[in-house]
């Protein structure tokens, strides 16, 4: 059976398609010689792995940890006439970190950035019958030019950081599409009008038509004549649903380009800051997210299935959030489906740890890739706001440079104008739409005390208040708080996590309730987001265990979390 068998991109779905999971051949290239040894005209390597998941985890079959500079992939791929009569498209969901690829020993193309997807036009150099796929991939993840996340840069896993990932970590796929075809959307909802306005991208030139559909029900079309590449339309809804958070309220979208058929979906969502709130379709809408960091056991940083992706936010909204902080990754657009689907907040980041900020240079890098990733998920309506940064520490002992942070919140907010962007998480604040905090105080009384002065109008309790300025008159949380270190079996002087740990269940509880009430209770706060959803190998702060199993009655966590805030009452 092909492992992660299902669509990845419900978004631009076509019924043209080739799941090419699997079993690959596969090779180490510890001396990163394999382009000069030509490895790509090699139709055999001395291994094999389980495509989509990477050589560190269980399920590829490889189980390999240690540091990998760049690693090979090979396979066949069989062919018919009426596949390759159109435009014959190779999509790759992410592989980490440099990518190469070659059809039949030629060069189908390059791409750097281990999050975001890419899709190479191999139509020139496939053909009906059996076709030869080679596949490297480049991880060199300690010298500050790329970024790795929560990837452990040493040789183990340590504190907060965890098993590393290299290569393919999401499906590939090929698409099997006509010579005029659409080749990006954007949606653009409006509340107010009742409308969605529709940007299509094309190859060609062509009517694109598009019907919606609201539970089966045809709710509206329209049509629009495209000549340069580029054109937009507007369907006027016969039914206006909304998506919220815990009601996802989805459309589906039928778009039709001359012999092109795409099957997709929009939700009817609008976020703003306005003050010192965040509106979600004109309401304010308290904020309870959980951190998630996107690992598992066995598959690293892959899911090993679809319902692996929905559980994790099923165990999220148990416990009472509403939805997460998608931590130093960019998560796969099936996850963000589901979020779509169930009405889940999340917050769109990239994995920015081991950039070196202070180098300009590192601009080139970083901007197409986290731009990539603007793009691409810029449809779903769950994501309800941007974080290029986090936590943008000292860099061998040299501070980030503002203008790089700067132009990355700028260059964010011109390819998005509808969501609100932090510019780094935390630290250290330059342009922002948010004024966000981490705090991992224990004790709820400190705790409290940080953000009293903030509630009588002055300024919030700032750890990195040296080197940031208060951002005034903009909406403000705290994005990162608890931390509290529990392991399943008891307090762990092996695991980690903020702080001493609770002694007892009843400990851990008290300063849980303690620390949200402060949260919730505040009158100038419109969120919070709690560190974290499970546990991430030696991290023990989780209030699941890392293979999901609760730590706690989650009706009391849930009880605890979903109470009305202060900011609501407004």
């Amino acid at each position: 059976m092909i492992p992660r068998p299902e669509h990845p991109q419900p978004q631009m779905r076509r019924d043209s398609w080739m799941n090419l999971n699997g079993e690959w051949d596969f090779a180490f290239d510890f001396g990163n010689s394999g382009i000069d040894r030509k490895l790509y005209e090699k139709t055999e390597l001395d291994r094999k792995i389980m495509v989509p998941f990477c050589p560190e985890s269980v399920l590829s079959g490889i189980g390999y940890k240690d540091f990998m500079r760049s690693v090979w992939y090979h396979r066949t791929v069989e062919l018919t006439e009426a596949q390759t009569a159109g435009k014959v498209l190779l999509h790759f969901g992410a592989v980490d970190y440099e990518c190469r690829v070659w059809v039949n020993g030629q060069s189908a193309g390059v791409h750097k950035g281990g999050y975001t997807s890419f899709v190479f036009d191999v139509t020139k150099l496939v053909h009906p019958g059996k076709n030869s796929l080679s596949v490297y991939a480049g991880d060199d993840m300690r010298r500050g030019v790329q970024a790795r996340g929560k990837q452990s840069e040493l040789y183990g896993s340590h504190n907060c950081d965890y098993t590393r990932t290299t290569g393919i970590w999401q499906t590939v796929w090929l698409e099997f599409v006509p010579e005029r075809y659409i080749k990006a959307v954007r949606y653009y909802p409006n509340i107010a009008e009742g409308t969605v306005t529709v940007q299509a991208v094309t190859e060609g030139a062509g009517t694109l038509r598009a019907r919606a559909f609201y539970e089966g029900d045809e709710c509206g079309s329209a049509k629009s004549v495209i000549c340069a590449g580029q054109g937009f339309l507007t369907i006027s809804l016969s039914e206006l649903h909304l998506w919220e958070a815990g009601h996802g309220r989805l459309y589906e979208l039928e778009l039709c380009f001359e012999e092109d058929l795409v099957h997709s979906y929009f939700g009817m969502r609008e976020v703003r800051a306005e003050g010192e709130r965040v509106l979600i379709n004109g309401k304010s809408v308290f904020q309870r997210l959980v951190l998630d960091q996107g690992f598992y056991p066995d598959g690293i940083y892959t899911a090993p299935s679809e319902e692996a992706l929905v559980q994790d936010i099923r165990l999220s909204m148990e416990a009472g959030f509403n939805g997460a902080r998608l931590h130093q990754k960019v998560f796969e657009p099936l996850f963000l489906y589901h979020c779509d689907r169930l009405g889940y907040l999340v917050w769109g980041e990239y994995g920015n740890w081991g950039l070196d900020y202070s180098a300009p240079e590192s601009l080139k890098r970083f901007l197409p890739e986290w731009l990539e990733a603007v793009d691409r998920d810029f449809n779903h309506p769950a994501i309800i706001g941007w974080c290029p940064f986090n936590e943008t520490w000292d860099y061998e002992g040299r501070k980030q440079d503002d203008d790089l942070i700067a132009l990355v919140y700028r260059m964010t907010k011109q390819r998005d104008v509808t969501r609100p962007c932090i510019d780094t998480s935390g630290n250290y604040h330059v342009e922002s739409d948010i004024f966000d905090t981490h705090d991992y105080t224990q004790d709820p009384q400190i705790f409290a005390a940080h953000f009293a002065d903030f509630a009588a109008g002055g300024k919030p309790y700032d750890q990195a208040g040296k080197r940031q300025r208060f951002l005034e008159g903009i909406p403000f949380f705290v994005s990162e708080y608890g931390g509290i270190k529990w392991d399943a079996d008891g307090a762990d002087a092996a695991g980690w996590g903020y702080g001493t740990g609770p002694a007892t269940k009843e400990e851990f509880l008290a300063r849980y309730k303690g620390l949200t009430d402060v949260l919730l209770d505040h009158p100038r706060m419109f969120g919070f987001c709690y560190t974290q959803l499970y546990d991430v190998e030696q991290e023990r702060n989780g209030l699941y265990t890392y293979d999901r199993k609760p730590k706690f009655d989650m009706d009391v966590i849930r009880k605890i979390n979903s109470r009305k805030a202060e900011i609501e009452k407004r």
